[in-house]
């Protein structure tokens, strides 16, 4: 069993950045693949980062490539999502998740975190 907490989310003007962290409970975090997806009100949650187990792969969606970046710190059972140069369409809540394997599928992580709400002012 692993919880999952995020943090970091807030208001931002458009250019600006944001760091977001995802804590994890319980002593097996290097065993997951940790992803961050979004949601913006009235679409499906989608995609955005994942990450392997020690941070050796690292996956991006095509709207955040270049200015997002993802990592972790197992030591701190942690992960992190560097968010850079933000615009209005990245408004959405974000979660965190872990699962077994890299992944682009929400369904094929076991457990989420609660969200942080990530608003860009244009």
């Amino acid at each position: 069993q692993v919880q999952l907490v995020e943090s970091g989310g807030g208001l931002v003007q458009a250019g600006g950045s944001l760091r977001l962290s995802c804590a994890a409970s319980g002593r097996t975090f290097s065993s997951y693949a940790m992803g961050w997806f979004r949601q913006a009100p009235g679409k499906e949650r989608e995609f955005v980062s994942d990450i392997s187990r020690y941070g050796g792969s690292t996956n991006y969606a095509d709207s955040v490539k270049g200015r997002f970046t993802v990592s972790r710190d197992n030591a701190k059972n942690t992960v992190y999502l560097q968010m850079n140069s933000l615009k209005p369409e990245d408004t959405a809540v974000y979660y965190c998740a872990a699962g077994g394997a890299l992944t682009t599928n929400p369904y094929n992580y076991n457990y989420w975190g609660q969200g942080t709400q990530v608003t860009v002012s244009s």
